[in-house]
């Protein structure tokens, strides 16, 4: 079949999620350009649920999505969350202002002080006096909710389309003409869910760009000269340097916390970026470092209001934007794709994201004055 009621344009968790929000409702295929879904940044996440990741535009996102994360949505076969833990850590009290005023009824945070880090962190440098501690940050397992996703797409006869790229589509009376892959396809409604390639693919489509910027984000894999770090906390520095969390019992993945603006493409790290997470990661901790075990990069796209964008393009029919995700994209996918796919489809949100104002994640709600 190449005659669909939905196009969706991208298979990692943006469009991933939505298609299994909307499955079995239409005719809908994923056009990946990938020989795989979520090969770029979905496939190369660290990511963790953290209640108060991405500001007060995205908390919505995410609070809503804890349950369905905790339940194991799609699939509801297991939790896809497990309990970690985050603590922010700083060398002056004054540092930890934006961490303390994040606290709220509903993710509470508390002050830690010394002694209760180092207990936290065994090894912590002298200096990393204070800290605010998150206890509900979890990590989430990627995999299985993106095979759970794109699982329910097929089982309710969802088509997925991978190693085409969209090359060119054309608006017509009755919906759009896509060439890609060799292939022409047909569609009422093209939906934007590229990362990187959002600008791109909207060109493609004669649709005005929306500034989306991939920014590089670098990880590496330490393995250390101690053991138990694999239930460490997720340590977060408040001026935003650095990041670290336990994988194994010796080994522990840091970040440069790097948003360098880059180009779509396949993203690859650093050297310098590399040598400054080690850097930052041996300023903090007396733990030796044995080897560099990986290292990986992925890029992460923000519209220039750093909040998601869902909705039609005022102007074009049959285009709807799924963008902008940023580092947050993965643990908002659950209830996202719900406020999207109630968009998408003009009808009432289900019930559990009925709270959030959608409008917020307008397209073009940067171009006003």
């Amino acid at each position: 079949m190449t005659d669909f009621d939905f196009l969706i344009v991208g298979g990692g968790i943006a469009g991933a999620s939505l298609a299994a929000r909307i499955a079995g409702r239409a005719r809908i295929a994923i056009l990946e350009a990938e020989e795989h879904c979520a090969y770029h940044a979905t496939g190369r996440s660290a990511a963790f649920w953290l209640s108060h990741y991405g500001g007060p535009a995205v908390m919505p996102l995410t609070l809503a999505s804890k349950e369905a994360l905790q339940t194991g949505w799609p699939a509801n076969e297991r939790s896809l969350l497990h309990r970690r833990g985050a603590v922010t850590v700083a060398t002056d009290y004054m540092h930890l202002r934006e961490a303390l005023a994040a606290n709220s009824r509903e993710a509470p945070v508390e002050e830690v002080k010394r002694p209760a880090l180092e207990e936290m962190i065994p090894g912590l440098r002298p200096g990393w006096d204070y800290g605010v501690y998150d206890p509900s940050c979890a990590d989430i397992d990627v995999a299985a909710l993106h095979a759970g996703c794109l699982a329910q797409f097929r089982r309710l006869d969802g088509t997925v389309i991978c190693g085409a790229r969209l090359d060119h589509a054309q608006r017509r009376a009755d919906g759009w003409a896509v060439e890609a892959g060799g292939q022409t396809l047909t569609a009422s409604t093209i939906v934007n869910a590229a990362g990187a390639w959002a600008d791109d693919v909207a060109i493609r489509c004669g649709v005005a760009p929306l500034r989306v910027q991939p920014k590089r984000r670098t990880v590496v894999q330490l393995r250390i000269g101690r053991t138990g770090l694999r239930d460490l906390p997720l340590v977060n520095d408040a001026l935003e340097r650095f990041y670290f969390k336990g994988e194994s019992d010796n080994r522990v993945w840091v970040s440069p916390h790097d948003e360098t603006p880059s180009d779509p493409c396949d993203a690859a790290p650093e050297e310098i970026d590399i040598a400054r997470a080690i850097d930052q990661f041996e300023s903090v901790v007396d733990w030796p470092v044995e080897a560099v075990e990986r290292k990986w990069a992925g890029l992460r796209s923000f519209t220039p209001a750093r909040v998601p964008a869902y909705g039609y393009e005022a102007g074009v029919p049959g285009f709807f934007w799924c963008v902008g995700q940023g580092g947050f994209g993965i643990q908002t996918a659950s209830a996202a794709s719900a406020v999207a796919a109630a968009l998408l489809l003009d009808e009432p949100p289900a019930e559990f994201v009925a709270h959030v104002d959608s409008s917020v994640y307008a397209p073009r709600r940067f171009d006003r004055p």
